[in-house]
């Protein structure tokens, strides 16, 4: 039986290969593209954090500090936001909700995490596809709104998983959870103890979901772009609708 392009796995990176595909056909388009993904990064990383704060505030939770790299904007919404702090929550963050209160409630947990990637379901793949008509500027300025449950696979996506299967009998012992949960894998994966009690297999099945969630994200997201107009990105004119990268 065959499966619905909206379905599948790889519509993301089908998108995003047509749509470059499209976009890079001038000689300046490149440039044009690369400007509108780091301008496009720029916006999105402050936007990210602070739906994280908002989410967590509608879902019934409290926020007392949100760290952003004054790189990003973090020294200017300070001024103005009490529960900003101009920093990135460590080295390798550009942005961090450090302090939050969730009442103990998984949902708003969930919530918090979830926020964000509203801007995926509309405007970020829609966009994608619309600008994939010959737009690089603002196809670049697309790309982390469209991705953004990819490029946290190893940030909220894991964290997301984690809340899910620390609900688990098996992984719901309070130990278990503070080792789990988390919104950095690769730290998680340090911090487990090496040996054979450390629940291996909850971190892998939270990776798992986390994956399955940014799959299922982007398949809605496609969906809502599809009622809206814009349908999955075509094959460039002039090529086949199979020809695979190999072969260019």
């Amino acid at each position: 039986m065959r499966r619905s392009a909206s379905l599948s796995p790889l519509l993301a990176a089908r998108d995003v290969w047509r749509g470059l595909d499209r976009c890079l056909a001038g000689g300046a388009a490149f440039a044009w593209t690369a400007v509108g993904l780091v301008a496009g990064w720029w916006l999105y990383v402050p936007a990210h954090e602070l739906l994280h704060a908002v989410a967590c505030v509608a879902a019934g939770g409290t926020v007392s500090r949100l760290e952003i790299a004054p790189l990003y904007g973090g020294a200017l919404l300070a001024r103005y936001l009490p529960f900003v702090a101009p920093g990135g929550g460590g080295e390798s963050y550009a942005g961090r909700l450090s302090g939050f209160d969730t009442g103990g409630s998984d949902l708003v947990y969930l919530a918090t995490d979830l926020g964000p990637f509203l801007l995926t379901l509309f405007p970020g793949v829609w966009g994608l596809r619309r600008a994939a008509r010959g737009h690089p500027l603002v196809f670049g300025l697309t790309l982390p709104l469209a991705l953004a449950p990819f490029l946290s696979l190893g940030g909220d996506a894991y964290e997301i998983g984690s809340i899910l299967v620390t609900r688990l009998p098996r992984w719901s012992d309070p130990a278990l959870r503070k080792l789990l949960r988390g919104d950095d894998l690769a730290a998680k994966i340090a911090s487990l103890p090496a040996t054979a009690a450390a629940p291996w297999g909850g971190l892998a099945l939270a990776a798992s979901l986390g994956l399955a969630w940014a799959l299922l994200v982007y398949a809605l997201a496609g969906a809502v772009a599809t009622a809206l107009g814009e349908p999955p990105v075509p094959p460039a004119i002039g090529r086949p609708a199979d020809e695979s990268v190999l072969r260019r």
